[in-house]
């Protein structure tokens, strides 16, 4: 009954951190910017379908696109994404150097993190949910005992608790990193 929730909350931990790793710090991470979405080919697409990211060094992004006659709408894109970055384009690539964050942006990205953080303690705690309702529904059915039910549901709060650690352990990491000078 309970044999895929480690799997989902680890699906919601990996989504967790993806998303804190797109929070821009001040060293280049191409997580910054391959989500971006790119209007080409008359569709929209994530920028990672368009051109390859990399690292020049610690504080700059390259993105080479594969199709250089994109290269004006990855520059509208990554513009238009209001990420606080300038993309350089100089006709072959695009380079985007990271600047370093103000006091204020710091304290605005360490809310931004809380934020995220906050939705994915609610992910796991729907989870929870979901695999409650799983054991509501067998001890409904007859299928398992009271005291089985109530084991499960035990257990389920043991694995949903260990997340919810795991979450703010993640965030307070987070936001030392944000707040490092």
């Amino acid at each position: 009954m309970l044999s895929n929730v480690q799997v989902d909350l680890h699906k919601a931990k990996d989504h967790l951190l993806t998303e804190l790793a797109k929070l821009q710090v001040w060293r280049a991470n191409p997580a910054i910017v391959e989500g971006i979405m790119v209007m080409a080919y008359g569709s929209l697409q994530p920028l990672r379908n368009t051109a390859a990211v990399g690292i020049l060094d610690s504080q700059t992004l390259s993105i080479q696109p594969w199709d250089k006659s994109i290269i004006r709408d990855i520059d509208k894109a990554i513009t238009d994404a209001n990420l606080g970055l300038n993309p350089q384009n100089n006709g072959e690539s695009i380079m985007i150097k990271i600047p370093t964050p103000t006091e204020e942006r710091r304290r605005e990205l360490v809310k931004i993190a809380g934020k995220i953080a906050e939705e994915g303690k609610v992910a796991i705690r729907n989870i929870r949910q979901e695999y409650k309702k799983h054991i509501d529904t067998a001890k409904s059915n007859k299928e398992i005992s009271d005291d089985i039910a109530k084991w499960y549901e035990t257990e389920l709060q043991k694995y949903i608790d260990d997340a919810i650690k795991w979450v703010d352990t993640d965030l307070k990491h987070k936001e030392e990193e944000i707040m490092k000078v």
